[in-house]
């Protein structure tokens, strides 16, 4: 989970404070070692740290927070606002150029997830209606030419290359005209890396970016590498000078070093954020909504962001209607329990939930592989067993457990748990009939 350690020491630190009626100025201090601790067991920056905290002591100590009514939250919010500010206060967007193609260099050392990070970021803009040209120019890496190209047929995105013999220059100035020549408005140029960074593999980006004059230079760094993926970004910035940054592989960083540090030290915005494997796991960065997660107040705006991408409203209205004529089955069921799973994880789902705390997170077992078992006892179903579950006796349940390779037991359990999700369905069908008889307000079902 993003920030597990860190969430959860900052939670229960900050509630100990919001318990308290009243706060004195050491309260605020005894709390803001602890906060401190935290930060830089979480392998932020110290310099940061000690600026963080500063900010947040001076604020907190003040009159106006130590005689109000509500101190903790009072405190709760500075922290939450100074991380916001830490991180880079708003979204940081792309900036696309006025005169077609808007040019982005990736740049990033050798295995921090450059390829499929130019690919991800493709996808993202292609959703919003561009038009995305990927450029081959890692000469260097054994078949990262080819991975481009995979990459892109996933996509659905075209892909230049000219082989491993060119100079990378030359195919960045070719790839362009390329653009130019079949409508792309975007190319994202996937440069070679090294496994540390040396004068060729800088001379080499720089000769790039005095080529074709990119109009953002976005360093890809792996966020689970901590303080040295904020010193790999401190350097690329004062010899290449970059625009952004994109960090990988968050969702394995429980420490958030890197998040919290990258942005004070460079003054460059994380433009977007890796969350997991899948080419759709690209995410732009909100600085608000991350401070948010940490402290556990969670993330509603995402939350909402990922069920409008994930479900179908045709078919939320559809099912609307069926569990209003109560005709709600296992096939509808099925149905909605695979646009659940392309919300992601349950874990980042409810981490997103306002309430839902780190320690809560921790002593719930959040097994994916669950919705995967469901899905496949409903698909190892006949259409008639769908429909109408009643139908399904023991030799059924047995024929049914060994389709999906998995037990009587847990197909009893299945139909079970649908049961009494029926019948809630039901009762709350049964009250919002009776409401609008007696001429009060709708109870809504989504």
């Amino acid at each position: 989970m993003v920030f597990e350690g860190l969430a959860e020491k900052l939670q229960n630190t900050l509630q100990k404070l919001k318990g308290k009626g009243k706060l004195s100025e050491k309260d605020v201090k005894n709390a803001m070692r602890e906060v401190k601790l935290a930060l830089l067991e979480a392998d932020v920056n110290y310099k940061v740290v000690k600026d963080f905290i500063k900010k947040i002591t001076q604020r907190s100590v003040g009159q106006e927070v130590l005689e109000s009514l509500t101190p903790g939250q009072q405190v709760i919010k500075i922290v939450n606002d100074e991380l916001t500010s830490l991180m880079g206060g708003t979204q940081s967007k792309i900036l696309f150029a006025s005169k077609p193609p808007t040019i982005i260099m990736l740049a990033g050392l050798q295995g921090a997830g450059k390829t499929t990070t130019g690919g991800k970021l493709a996808g993202q803009l292609k959703k919003t209606g561009k038009r995305p040209l990927l450029v081959a120019c890692d000469v260097y890496r054994p078949a990262a030419i080819k991975q481009l190209h995979v990459v892109g047929e996933q996509l659905e995105i075209p892909v230049f290359s000219m082989g491993d013999k060119v100079n990378p220059v030359n195919i960045a100035k070719a790839g362009i005209e390329h653009a130019k020549k079949y409508g792309n408005d975007v190319v994202i140029i996937d440069t070679a890396g090294r496994l540390h960074i040396d004068e060729n593999l800088m001379e080499e980006l720089k000769n790039i970016k005095v080529e074709v004059k990119p109009h953002e230079i976005m360093l890809v760094v792996d966020a689970m590498t901590g303080q040295d993926a904020v010193n790999v970004a401190e350097t690329f910035n004062s010899q290449l000078g970059i625009d952004g940054i994109i960090l990988t592989k968050l969702d394995g960083d429980t420490r958030g070093g890197a998040a919290l540090s990258v942005r004070a030290v460079t003054g460059k915005p994380i433009k977007y954020v890796g969350v997991g494997e899948k080419l759709t796991d690209l995410e732009p960065f909100y600085p608000d909504r991350m401070a948010s997660r940490i402290l556990g107040m969670g993330d509603v705006l995402s939350l909402i962001e990922k069920a409008q991408a994930s479900f179908d409203e045709s078919k939320l209205k559809k099912l609307e209607k069926k569990i209003k004529n109560q005709d709600f089955n296992l096939e509808d069921f099925l149905d909605q329990l695979q646009q659940m799973k392309n919300m992601g994880p349950l874990s980042q789902i409810l981490e997103m939930m306002p309430g839902v705390n780190n320690k809560q997170l921790k002593n719930l077992q959040i097994d994916d592989k669950e919705l995967v078992h469901i899905e496949a006892i409903i698909q190892s179903m006949t259409p008639e067993e769908r429909k109408n579950p009643s139908i399904i006796k023991a030799s059924r349940r047995k024929r049914i457990a060994k389709g999906s390779g998995t037990t009587v037991q847990a197909v009893n359990k299945l139909l079970k748990q649908f049961e009494q999700t029926r019948k809630m369905m039901k009762q709350l069908s049964d009250m919002e009939k009776g409401m609008k008889k007696g001429g009060r307000f709708k109870i809504p079902f989504f």
